[in-house]
């Protein structure tokens, strides 16, 4: 068992009340109401640019190549596949790319970004892996109980976006990142350790924070 597994299991109630969660639960179902799934599709395209920011900070802060090629292949799937993808289902919801370049981070998009880049320009290479995998893995995680259950057939939309983030692809990227993160840990100390767990245990309470702030469709309050 490598430490991922370790950090995970520390976190199963927020990984509980992520899935729990009315907006997540809503997907699955179909019954979200369509207004807050656009908001979601826009703060989350202002999510995924600062992300391939710390991606390419951690492709720089690569001393072995394996660790260079490793992020440099989030990097691409983040910035030429996923994001491609995320333009176009945001078109289908008739958010098109000219309006998601005006969106502005709300609150917890901004807070949760400023933790990933501030991990990305302080820590080391295995914090930046520690800090990005709650979200990649929780993803893939989101995905694959949801399709479990079965994709809602009135919300095709919806189903559309459980299928990418269950799917092979996606699983195997978050399968990637997780064993890098894995070898990563393997060479840490407990000081190191106790770094990476507090990296972690952030951006997993800011995995919930996101669904939550779609969920409110959080705006600035001044």
């Amino acid at each position: 068992m490598g430490y991922s597994d370790e950090l995970w299991a520390r976190h199963a109630p927020i990984w509980e009340a992520v899935h729990r969660h009315p907006f997540v639960a809503g997907i699955g179902d179909g019954t979200l109401p369509v207004e807050r799934f656009r908001y979601y599709i826009e703060q989350d395209y202002v999510f995924l640019l600062e992300y391939g920011r710390v991606l390419a900070l951690a492709v720089a802060k690569g001393v072995e190549l394996p660790s260079m090629a490793r992020f440099a292949e989030l990097l691409h799937a983040t910035l030429n596949v996923e994001m491609a993808l995320h333009r176009g289902y945001a078109a289908r919801f008739g958010i098109y790319e000219g309006e998601l370049a005006r969106v502005a981070a709300a609150p917890t998009t901004y807070a949760y970004t400023r933790h990933l880049l501030a991990t990305a320009y302080s820590g080391s290479i295995a914090e930046i892996g520690a800090a990005l995998l709650p979200c990649q893995w929780g993803y893939a995680e989101i995905g694959r109980v949801l399709a479990a259950r079965g994709e809602p057939a009135a919300a095709p939309l919806y189903a559309e976006w459980i299928r990418m983030y269950a799917g092979a692809e996606y699983r195997d990227l978050a399968a990637g990142l997780r064993d890098h993160f894995d070898a990563l840990a393997a060479r840490e100390g407990d000081a190191g350790r106790r770094r990476l767990a507090a990296a972690f245990h952030l951006s997993a309470r800011y995995e919930w924070a996101f669904w939550e702030m779609s969920w409110r469709m959080e705006r600035w309050p001044v």
